[in-house]
């Protein structure tokens, strides 16, 4: 034997044997060793067929636009008042402009410098004020707008990637997609509704002290203090669980924020047997926490999350430890889900969820066992087709077939990528694309052979003359299928993956294979007929 058929028979072997040894934590998992399955995964099934859900959320950029305001104002007011300059007061209006109230032209023209050398992305406009008032309007630049809208969308994607992370499901789908949209795909999710509750929750921490000298009724009627704001405290009845809801009046302003939480983990009350959620600020944090308990001994201090307070304790003495908890009679699942939205970061924005859909896994499983049986429906007429009509050489075609699905679910797990239910339609298809190449060069010999060539010359020519019609033509497939790939998603792009590595395959095993299994049986006979 030639040592040119012997390297290539050792390369198709080589092949194969990775090729097994790469499904075999798909077909037979539990037998195997642990080194094994840590070398190679098995097959990752798509949402389509594994079940789970499939979520496209949008992100209100306007709102995160609106919070940068609202943190320029706090900066601005703090300023002001350490550099004695006076004001009437600050507020923003039309979500992206911020409008500071002052007395005359010279507090506005320090009001000017100020905001000049600190805030260099607003644009200042002056307009005259009523009650004679000078009313000096700083808005966000179209520049600095955008960035803020593109980093909301690409924050809240990192913090939904650390919720889901933390929330326990396996190869998870996270992607941007236009229109400050994102994606988000769960496959095995079997509480669908505890999910939409911990990814669509903004988890906004805050820390707001009590108006006491506000009254509740009136605020309830609409009469509010200037600068506080009605919410409502959550309180859980621990034996019927019905939850109620108490109004309480808080300043607007917010003394703390979750921004500084370093940690955040679920403890149970001894005394009451209840869980809570014990949080640490870090460094910052903890320093501005013992300063705000410090100066606010015997007051309430209100815990707010997205709206809601959730406790308001008396502080009874300076806490200095950086630490503090969040109690609400909570169930064990509720407190574990809001210790992981807090660990994970609020989200910059809200988010809507603009669609929604749950796959079970029997839909999954009833996908799946469809989608063999067609694999299995086309591979055996093609089988029966090349047989017929080219006898023993289609027996070689038919191996080279069944060679080329093994390789194709190898590359599959080999590479990590996804099967779903449109890639099991590009294996289909890539059955009948498989003996495309085969029709060719068999075609090509019987041309060969009518001119009176012997078989072993007939065989090399008709390989020979294909092979650039063959690579011309799967090529022109390969890359519509990569720019499917590229440029597609969901759908399209699962199908595009199994499409790519079929093409290749085939080729590998149409052009390749077959040529060195031919090569194997005519080696050193004198074959005078050639069975095609």
């Amino acid at each position: 034997m030639s040592n040119s058929l012997k390297y290539r028979g050792a390369l198709v072997l080589f092949c194969l044997v990775l090729a097994l040894f790469s499904l075999a934590p798909t077909l037979m998992r539990d037998s195997l060793p642990q080194w094994w399955l840590d070398s190679v995964d098995p097959i990752h099934l798509g949402l389509d067929l594994q079940g789970g859900m499939h979520l496209v959320l949008g992100v209100d950029v306007d709102k995160a636009v609106e919070s940068r305001i609202d943190t320029i104002i706090d900066q601005t007011e703090t300023q002001l008042r350490e550099k004695d300059i006076i004001f009437k007061r600050l507020e923003r209006r039309q979500g992206d402009r911020l409008v500071v109230l002052v007395y005359d032209e010279e507090e506005g023209a320090k009001v000017d410098v100020l905001m000049t050398e600190t805030f260099p992305s607003l644009e200042a406009e002056t307009f005259p004020g009523t009650g004679g008032y000078i009313e000096k309007h700083y808005r966000l630049s179209d520049n600095e707008i955008a960035n803020v809208k593109d980093y909301a969308v690409r924050q809240a994607l990192e913090t939904m990637r650390n919720r889901v992370d933390q929330f326990g499901v396996s190869e998870p789908t996270l992607q941007r997609q236009s229109g400050n949209r994102i994606l988000i795909q769960l496959p095995g999710v079997e509480d669908p509704d505890r999910a939409i509750s911990l990814l669509g929750k903004t988890a906004r921490l805050e820390f707001k002290m009590v108006a006491e000298q506000a009254n509740v009724q009136d605020a309830i009627a609409g009469k509010l203090p200037p600068g506080t704001q009605l919410l409502y405290e959550r309180n859980v009845n621990p034996s019927t669980g019905v939850v109620t809801e108490t109004p309480l009046v808080v300043n607007t302003k917010t003394v703390l924020t979750g921004d500084l939480l370093s940690d955040a983990n679920v403890r149970i009350d001894t005394r009451f047997n209840e869980p809570y959620v014990s949080i640490d600020f870090n460094a910052v944090g903890a320093k501005r926490f013992d300063q705000l308990t410090a100066a606010n001994v015997g007051k309430r201090m209100a815990i707010v999350l997205d709206n809601t307070i959730y406790s308001a304790p008396v502080i009874r003495e300076r806490i200095s430890g950086g630490s503090a908890q969040i109690s609400g009679s909570f169930t064990s699942q509720d407190a574990t889900d809001l210790a992981i939205v807090l660990r994970a970061g609020s989200l910059p924005a809200p988010v809507k969820i603009l669609e929604n859909r749950t796959v079970g896994p029997s839909l999954g499983q009833d996908s799946i066992d469809k989608g063999i049986k067609s694999i299995l429906v086309g591979g055996l007429l093609v089988v029966i087709a090349m047989i017929v009509y080219y006898q023993i050489s289609g027996v070689v075609a038919v191996v080279a077939l069944s060679l080329n699905l093994l390789f194709i679910s190898a590359i599959l797990s080999m590479f990590g990528a996804t099967l779903t239910l449109p890639g099991l339609a590009g294996i289909v298809l890539t059955v009948g694309m498989a003996v495309d190449a085969n029709v060719l060069i068999f075609e090509r010999i019987r041309e060969e052979l009518r001119l009176g060539k012997a078989p072993k010359l007939a065989l090399a020519s008709g390989y020979g003359k294909a092979f650039l019609t063959i690579i011309d033509a799967n090529m022109t497939t390969l890359l519509a299928a990569l720019v499917l790939f590229q440029f597609g998603t969901g759908p399209v792009k699962g199908f595009a993956v199994t499409l790519s590595i079929g093409i290749v395959a085939s080729l590998f095993t149409a052009i390749f294979v077959s040529r060195v299994i031919f090569d194997f049986f005519l080696h050193g006979r004198n074959v005078k007929r050639l069975s095609i």
